[in-house]
């Protein structure tokens, strides 16, 4: 439980939100921003995907296993 709440120490608060973004707007500008916005937003959405797709396989993998696993039963039972 203790490393749960190290991580919302290290979290910004409102006033450092604040001046992350003014920052970004320096850097890269008015312009940029929406074209940033949209490689992050993509990368968000690869990630989810692959993550997705583990996830199946994994899923895939457990049930094939407990199908393997009944098979064996039913033929020990014969």
């Amino acid at each position: 439980m203790t490393h749960i709440a190290n991580i919302f120490l290290f979290m910004p608060g409102g006033q450092e939100l604040i001046v992350i973004m003014i920052i970004v707007l320096l850097l890269f500008g008015g312009r940029k921003i929406p074209e940033l916005m949209r490689g992050l937003g993509s990368g968000i959405r690869e990630f989810n995907k692959a993550k997705n797709s583990l996830e199946s396989e994994i899923k895939d993998g457990i049930r094939e296993a407990e199908r393997e696993e009944v098979d064996k039963k039913k033929k020990i039972e014969r």
